[in-house]
């Protein structure tokens, strides 16, 4: 039985990474469909519609059905809060993150998106959501990691080096290398490319942010993944509308725009979303966002088996120093979410001390009452015999 509760606290333990490890690579893949997507001419903006349509299709019928009893009162302020996360992650962070895509390269991208962390874990300390004690280890190891996931991928963007081939690369031949179609354009666009995907990190960390605090006053996971996603949907027809003027940026049938919309949509935005809810509530946003170098790895061995991209040494280089800051800042994390369990088990002992006199007191006081009221019985049902004695007593007189 011992056994078997260790095997049960360690699985869910283990719940959080298994959870962000494998949404980086439903993360990973959404990169590689969606360049393929967009290289065949597809517009992002119609791309974002059709994402998030597709989300709020899936995920509306279980909110609506789990959660009808649980789910709170949408008051104006809470609206505004989902309507400015509609506008931050469906609208700002993928029209900006697909259009940075689309000059660059999914490496490049997820790369360039590492800076999630650092951005994440400075915006926490402003909103007051992370302390910095920099006398203790654990909060130097999640400086440090933040700065050195940075600084690898910063290297991996900068610092190309020689092609590293790769095992597969002699027996893998595709049909078609989208990756060096477009290797002109993205050499121009490089620059405007990185802007890009610079604003889209910094919306997707005031995303996160921003969920933190609204899962607070709406608890209802589901019913928050739909309502932003359906706003979402709503605010990037508006934005398509007013930057897509051809009627037949619209189109899209049963082809590889369609498979990225709903990937897309299925994926990377409404199980994300939720997942990511999820585990935020437990650990906080910075370790969600800590997982998003893992997605540039995977990405890269992805895209050098599908799109046939070059893998560099600098990528490898960039690659090590990010999961060396990776395990800097989740060791961090863990040191203080043991912190955190080891506070909380005094003040339960305390309480349940204080609890237990409380339960003394209240059995002593029950058993001085009845004390009392056997004493009480015993003086009413001994008057009347002292009575009658007396009265013989007092005849033979």
């Amino acid at each position: 039985m011992e056994g078997n509760g260790g095997l049960s606290n360690f699985v869910q333990r283990c719940k959080p990474y298994i959870a962000m490890i494998s949404l980086q690579f439903g993360y990973a893949g959404m990169n590689i469909i969606t360049k393929v997507s967009l290289n065949r001419g597809m517009s992002h903006y119609v791309l974002v519609v059709y994402r998030h349509a597709f989300a709020t299709a899936v995920i509306a019928p279980f909110a609506l059905i789990l959660e009808r009893k649980v789910r709170p009162k949408i008051t104006l302020p809470i609206f505004l809060q989902l309507f400015v996360l509609g506008l931050l992650g469906p609208v700002i962070d993928q029209n900006f993150y697909y259009a940075g895509l689309k000059f660059t390269s999914p490496t490049f991208s997820c790369a360039m998106s590492n800076m999630l962390p650092a951005m994440t874990f400075v915006m926490a300390v402003l909103c007051r959501m992370e302390k910095v004690d920099m006398k203790k280890v654990r909060c130097q190891a999640k400086v440090v990691g933040t700065v050195v996931t940075v600084a690898g991928a910063m290297f991996m963007t900068l610092y190309k080096g020689p092609i590293v081939e790769m095992v597969w690369s002699n027996y893998i031949h595709p049909h078609k290398n989208y990756a060096a179609e477009n290797s002109g354009n993205s050499d121009k666009d490089w620059v405007k490319g990185s802007i890009l995907l610079i604003i889209a990190t910094l919306a997707w960390a005031s995303f996160f942010i921003l969920q933190a605090i609204t899962m607070r006053r709406y608890p209802a996971h589901l019913s928050l993944t739909t309502i932003v996603c359906f706003l979402g949907t709503l605010q990037s027809i508006a934005v398509t509308f007013v930057m897509e003027h051809k009627p037949s940026a619209w189109t899209i049938g049963f082809d590889m725009n369609l498979l990225a919309a709903a990937y897309a949509g299925i994926v990377s935005s409404g199980i994300a979303y939720y997942v990511q809810g999820l585990v935020m509530q437990k650990r906080g946003p910075v370790f969600v966002t800590a997982f998003s170098p893992l997605m540039m790895i995977i990405v890269a061995i992805m895209g050098s088996f599908i799109l046939a991209e070059k893998i560099f040494l600098g990528g490898i280089i960039g690659a090590v120093l990010i999961v060396a800051g990776l395990y800097s800042v989740l060791w961090g994390k863990y040191k203080e979410y043991k912190e955190k369990e080891v506070e909380t088990i005094p003040e339960a002992i305390k309480s349940a001390g204080e609890s237990g006199r409380m339960n003394t007191v209240m059995e002593e006081t029950e058993e001085d009452n009845d004390i009392e009221m056997q004493k009480n019985q015993v003086s009413t049902t001994s008057t009347p015999a002292d009575v009658k004695s007396f009265e013989p007593n007092k005849a033979l007189a």
